[in-house]
């Protein structure tokens, strides 16, 4: 019995609408800068991520409500949200390697049941993506703040993933891990906004994508 409350699964939308926001003012900034590829890959990670969070709240919002346990919404996030970091973490590396061509491979998923292997992804794809930004942002110059803000973000979704472990079935388990989110992709918008403010669009271009 899982002690989730209609109020918790709303608040628990806050951290995704959050990350939504800063996902889109990146894609917007950074598609004439990203090849074709590596704008792919970097959208469909964000994506993957927003879907991940959304279906995850609708989840506790149903099994609040009383409505149902649509167990798949729940078991489906934590796989689809570590792929999609590392998307995205990778999208930003390719963009500051700029390879002259980069052509993604896709792959039919192993059959694997353990976490660790998420875990790692989850944890790649989110240390290149804060690292890859933050990054973009000192070479802006005098931009530390903002790469400070990218590090506490990094350091917030880790906590996330320690509080995660944890009973997340109890109520105060699952208060102060959104707590902590909320916190954690407030500072990823609030970074993102002002490495957008700072002029992002015009500092790192790659001409027409490839």
């Amino acid at each position: 019995m899982k002690d989730f409350s209609v109020a918790m699964a709303l608040v628990d939308f806050i951290p995704v609408i959050l990350f939504c926001a800063a996902a889109v003012i990146l894609q917007r900034d950074l598609y004439a800068a990203m090849r074709k590829g590596a704008f792919a890959l970097f959208a469909a990670g964000t994506v993957d991520v927003i879907c991940a969070g959304a279906l995850k709240a609708l989840y506790k919002l149903l099994y609040a409500a009383g409505i149902c346990d649509f167990e798949p919404l729940n078991a489906m996030f934590f796989p689809v949200q570590s792929i999609g970091f590392l998307l995205a973490g990778a999208g930003v590396l390719a963009l500051l390697l700029r390879p002259e061509r980069m052509t993604p491979a896709a792959a039919a998923p192993v059959l694997y049941r353990g976490t660790f292997l998420f875990v790692g992804l989850m944890v790649a794809g989110l240390a290149a993506l804060d690292a890859g930004l933050a990054w973009l942002a000192v070479k802006k110059g005098r931009r530390g703040g903002i790469a400070v803000l990218f590090a506490l973000s990094f350091v917030c979704s880790l906590g996330m993933g320690y509080l995660s472990s944890r009973d997340f079935a109890a109520a105060a388990a699952n208060w102060a891990a959104e707590g902590v989110n909320i916190a954690g992709q407030g500072l990823f918008l609030l970074a993102v906004w002002r490495l957008h403010r700072a002029g992002l669009p015009d500092f790192y271009r790659a001409g027409t994508p490839a």
